[in-house]
């Protein structure tokens, strides 16, 4: 085992201690059918600014990227994706909903 994939560790005197990695962590992604997304709108903390939030997807950050990066595109917009939330700079809220059931996603409306 690589010195670069243990964490956490200093010393332990257990000999049945198992060793955490990096590997561990990493998260598959769910179908998209599984997936439960939730589209909201938020201006909170943001200037008075809207934002088109995209909640609760499960998988790695490449997945989550790709998919903010094809509504980003859709929308014509800029914004972020990390830690499991897609911002799309804007109110998109009804159509980020349709592209996210257009590609199979299981998705509801959050919010007003």
């Amino acid at each position: 085992m690589a010195k670069k994939s243990l964490k956490n560790v200093v010393y332990s005197t257990n000999p049945d201690y198992k060793y955490e990695s990096e590997e561990d962590d990493a998260q598959e992604t769910l179908p998209k059918n599984e997936q439960n997304l939730y589209v909201s709108v938020d201006r909170k903390q943001r200037a008075g600014k809207e934002v088109t939030l995209v909640e609760g997807f499960v998988g790695t950050e490449d997945d989550l990227a790709d998919l903010g990066k094809l509504l980003k595109q859709k929308c014509g917009v800029g914004g972020s994706a990390k830690e499991g939330v897609i911002l799309v700079q804007g109110n998109f809220k009804d159509k980020v909903f349709e592209l996210l059931v257009k590609e199979g996603y299981r998705v509801k409306k959050k919010g007003g």
